[in-house]
């Protein structure tokens, strides 16, 4: 057993435990309290420096691996142009579907692996990775491959979530057809996804679509999750309540009628303040979904298009800003109940039993961690006990 000690401030479930200790062993946290209290044998201790320490953090929504940029669509952007023409001339999404698709799995984890770092040194233990820059089978199995093999050369956990994103130009139906028939039962025999997601929209799939989706993906045991709500109102936000969906992520044009219903119902909402920042559009409701009894969540929504942030603490510290959250409300997004919208029971909170993921801040107070800007606030991250 190992003791983390002379801890300023400890972020446990529902409270904060000054002057506090952490016992570790087999990778679980055994014992966690006030210091003064700790009666326990330990077989080595770690001094902290009168450091805060919190959960680590779980990014439930990123776009991690992908090839190629899109530096021309954000400078064009800027300048002014509008997404419809740089979609046109074969810019935005089709650019990189084009490119990832015509990577191999190696050159794929290669890209993607510092990204996954960066996440990690901003405090994260655990992050979902989508698929989803594929307009065929194969390229989206070749993308949860090249998730399976990262997992096996980074130290966090990735969550491997298979995303039927946008439908090719042509042949719609073929494409519903290979995924219901080929894709997902193929992915779920390989052990490739814990979840589909789907990407409602005007520009993607219709809630009617998405739902064959959802069925097929439960009949071969899998979660279900939707981007919702993002530009358009298009019946995505009412089908994942009515079919208990994991989590309902975007919801930037979410209306107050929606935002009751969600917050009457056990889907989490995850919030992407990212997209906000970089894109321009209106933040998600963060705050009336709260007040609802909504389950807020916080990701990072990393991707090359509309949100390259690479730092879970910078997406709670934009979202107290942007999505008007409190610090502790913030706090718990982007841990217990980012845990809750990937499924998982065992991390997100520093208690007996749990997973020992956690962050060592640079400072005494916790609440530096979504006040800070420009800067990382996380000096240290272990997962299960040991510092990476």
């Amino acid at each position: 057993m190992k003791l983390f000690r002379n801890i300023s401030e400890l972020v446990a479930l529902e409270r904060v435990v000054k002057h506090a200790a952490i016992a570790v062993e087999n990778g679980r946290i055994a014992w966690c309290g006030p210091e003064a209290d700790w009666t326990g044998r330990a077989d080595s201790t770690e001094d902290l420096g009168g450091r805060a320490v919190i959960p680590a953090f779980i990014d439930p929504h990123t776009h991690a691996v992908w090839a190629g940029d899109r530096l021309a669509d954000f400078e064009e952007r800027a300048c002014g142009v509008g997404y419809e023409a740089i979609l046109a001339r074969g810019g935005g999404i089709r650019s990189t579907i084009a490119k990832t698709a015509a990577e191999s799995v190696q050159n794929l984890v290669a890209l993607a692996r510092p990204r996954i770092g960066a996440l990690m040194r901003s405090g994260a233990a655990t992050i979902e990775v989508k698929s989803g820059y594929g307009f065929t089978v194969e390229a989206e199995l070749r993308m949860l491959e090249a998730i399976r093999e990262l997992a096996r050369v980074v130290k966090a956990r990735l969550v491997p979530t298979l995303l039927i994103h946008i439908p090719p130009i042509e042949s719609r139906e073929d494409y519903i057809e290979a995924v219901v028939n080929q894709l997902i039962p193929e992915a779920a025999a390989r052990g490739l996804a814990q979840a589909v997601d789907v990407f409602v929209e005007r520009e993607a799939w219709s809630a009617a679509e998405a739902l064959r989706f959802i069925e097929c993906a439960r009949a071969h045991c899998l979660e279900a999750k939707l981007h919702t709500e993002q530009f358009h109102r298009v019946g995505g936000l009412e089908l994942g309540v009515l079919e208990r969906v994991l989590s309902l992520d975007h919801l930037e044009a979410c209306s107050p009628e929606q935002v009751q219903l969600l917050g009457a119902s056990q889907t989490v909402a995850t919030i992407l303040p990212g997209v906000t920042l970089h894109l321009g559009i209106p933040a998600a409701p963060g705050r009336a979904l709260i007040d609802a009894g909504a389950k807020v969540a916080v990701g990072t929504d990393l991707n090359p298009g509309s949100s390259p942030l690479y730092s879970m603490s910078t997406a709670l510290a934009l979202a107290v800003r942007l999505n008007g959250l409190t610090p502790e409300e913030g706090l718990r997004a982007g841990t217990v109940n980012a845990a809750a919208a990937l499924g998982l029971t065992d991390c997100g909170s520093i208690e007996p039993g749990m997973r020992a993921d956690f962050a060592v801040l640079e400072s005494a107070d916790w609440r530096d961690v979504v006040y800070s800007l420009g800067t990382n606030p996380v000096r240290d991250v272990f997962i299960r006990g040991e510092r990476v």
